[in-house]
């Protein structure tokens, strides 16, 4: 599962398959996704490191725990969001 900001309003179709080119070309076949998660922002403290144990809860189903240094709440809710669409498609 990826998640990747973007401010630009793209086919999200085309971002995601050149995501997937990118994984295969640069990592390895096998590392590609079978979905990828595209949201205008990630979860990060004020200083503006990505709070990936929050991307890990919200995947996994998990209590988010400590919050209190997340800088934009609304990050959160729009990958949760993104997220349960993304469930009810696959």
């Amino acid at each position: 599962m990826l998640a990747y900001p973007t401010k630009l309003r793209v086919s999200y179709k085309g971002l995601e398959e050149e995501l997937k080119e990118q994984v295969k070309s640069v990592i390895s076949p096998i590392a590609v996704s079978k979905a990828v998660l595209i949201v205008d922002r990630l979860p990060k403290t004020r200083s503006g490191k990505i709070m990936r144990r929050l991307l890990r809860a919200i995947f996994m189903g998990l209590p988010l725990g400590d919050i209190t240094t997340l800088e934009d709440e609304a990050s959160v809710e729009e990958i949760k969001k993104a997220y349960e669409e993304l469930r009810m498609q696959i």
